[in-house]
């Protein structure tokens, strides 16, 4: 019963099974070979784009700080919320990889940017030459507290960047769970809404390791394959990255995982509301924070739960004082997995394990 991360998931056996074939015999290397062409081809089909740069990389902390080294130049402010996993989670990865950029942190609630807190903060800075300058917007959906933009935000946001001539980018490391729970399409999601670059995820949706930057501004590419060679994601041999995604966008793969994700948390945190849980921000997509019952956590670490608990004690205290966790679920969760999550926190009998399809 692993609820930690989408992260911990098993690799889809439909991509294992990609990779196996594109392991046969010799292929052209740094990204010349047809597996990578082919995933190419199928994003930018996905994406309505057919003239966008595509590129791989191996981790979405590569994807986001190269895209954003990309998009901004050394003196720059890097608008982005206070909880935003480029400022939260990459160890100041984006302003190594720009050269410097600051990340100017903004307060949001529900984890998302708004117009107005934008504006306010994209006003205060490059009013001189003592000042870092406007760069670019990052925003995060799915975001770190599990909430999605719906289009109307993101289309608000980007309109504020264009008011001062900021790009956007779009990190998305779980982005398939977002478009399946806005039932939108990649176009309407990113460059019809203003958004110039997305890191277009797949680690967390059932690949082994592999995320794509799309560049909707295909003069952005030389740049970025310069800067991709220079962090050591140049893969030699690029075909295990391009068989993976090309394996992803395949049959409608990852849009299949992303709702199997999706269909599990609303599940679990149906049958979680049940027992007393309740949610900080409500969920929409494959990640939530919920507070719990002490003794509701008791029962579910003695029989061997697995996730993140952020307020404790666990052992001594109040046994009906809620405390705070986040759960996860991935491609591979179904509802077995959560109806032996639900029977442990009810202190029943668990259900038999039901292994992945």
């Amino acid at each position: 019963m692993n609820f930690a991360s989408d992260n911990a998931g098993p690799v889809h056996p439909r991509v294992m099974a990609a990779l196996i074939e594109a392991n046969e015999g010799h292929a052209p290397s740094y990204g010349a070979d047809r597996w990578t062409a082919e995933a190419t081809a199928r994003i930018r089909e996905v994406f309505e784009a057919p003239d966008a740069a595509v590129h791989l990389v191996a981790t979405g902390t590569a994807a986001n700080s190269l895209a954003l080294a990309t998009l901004a130049k050394p003196w720059d402010a890097i608008f982005c919320t206070a909880v935003a996993h480029a400022q939260e989670d990459e160890t100041n990865a984006p302003e190594l990889f720009t050269g410097g950029a600051k990340m100017i942190p903004i307060p949001a609630p529900e984890a998302k940017l708004t117009p107005e807190a934008l504006r306010s903060a994209m006003a205060s800075v490059g009013l001189g030459v003592h000042n870092p300058q406007r760069g670019p917007v990052t925003l995060t959906t799915v975001t770190e507290r599990g909430t999605v933009y719906s289009l109307e935000e993101v289309r608000a946001v980007t309109a504020v960047a264009k008011e001062f001539g900021a790009p956007v980018h779009m990190d998305g490391a779980r982005f398939a769970n977002a478009l399946v729970a806005l039932d939108a399409s990649p176009a309407d999601m990113t460059w019809r809404a203003g958004v110039d670059a997305v890191s277009f995820g797949g680690t967390k949706n059932g690949l082994m390791g592999v995320e794509a930057v799309v560049l909707f501004n295909p003069a952005r590419s030389w740049e970025f394959e310069l800067r991709r060679k220079r962090a050591a994601q140049l893969f030699s041999k690029h075909r295990y990255l391009g068989a993976q995604m090309a394996a992803y966008l395949t049959d409608g793969l990852w849009l299949d995982m992303a709702r199997a994700a999706n269909g599990a948390m609303a599940l679990l945190v149906e049958g979680l509301r049940a027992l007393g849980g309740t949610p900080a921000w409500e969920p929409a997509a494959n990640l939530v924070f919920l507070r719990l019952p002490r003794q509701v956590h008791q029962r579910l670490r003695a029989t061997g739960a697995t996730y993140y608990l952020f307020e404790g004690p666990l052992e001594s205290g109040d046994p009906d004082e809620p405390l705070l966790c986040r759960l996860v679920c991935d491609w591979s969760t179904g509802p077995g997995a959560v109806d032996r999550f639900l029977a442990a926190a009810a202190g029943q009998p668990l259900p038999p394990s039901v292994p992945p399809c």
